[in-house]
């Protein structure tokens, strides 16, 4: 193989179309726009939703709902995932960055433990918030449930 006898594959490289050039490019005129209208004018840009002048579907339609800009949103994670997680590690006391470092929750999210599922081993765990009988079920068997600030 040498460099002299490289070239592209076969189909690879079409012949450019030269546009606005001329009438003798064949493509002079209108340059392949078409007639009148914005798609034919420099600069067009369709709009987001733009239906070609009908009242868009999202205007078309009514609001609703209301979204709470003050609400606090939490990971759950049940006592039984917490005990799935000490038998793998072996450990007794399970923080936030446990739970981040195994993938249960991500860095940004706030954690709050619920009550589903039995615990077998005492547990000291620290969370954003805990449900009663998540507390309940940690200090019947002599564990912590630590509320992070």
């Amino acid at each position: 193989m040498k460099l002299n006898t490289l070239k592209p594959a076969k189909g690879a490289l079409g012949k450019q179309k030269r546009v606005g050039r001329g009438e003798g490019s064949g493509h002079g005129g209108t340059a392949t726009r078409g007639m009148n209208g914005a798609k034919q004018r420099s600069g067009y840009s369709d709009k987001l939703g733009f239906q070609g002048g009908q009242m868009p579907i999202h205007r078309q339609l009514p609001k609703f709902g209301f979204n709470n800009a003050n609400r606090v949103e939490y990971k759950v994670i049940n006592l039984s995932s917490l005990q799935t997680l000490s038998e793998k590690l072996s450990v007794d006391t399970i923080t936030r960055d446990t739970l981040i470092q195994n993938g249960l929750v991500s860095k940004k999210d706030l954690v709050k433990i619920l009550g589903n599922g039995a615990l077998k081993s005492k547990l000291n765990v620290s969370a954003d918030a805990f449900s009663k009988s998540a507390i309940a079920k940690i200090e019947a068997l002599n564990g912590t449930a630590t509320v992070i600030k």
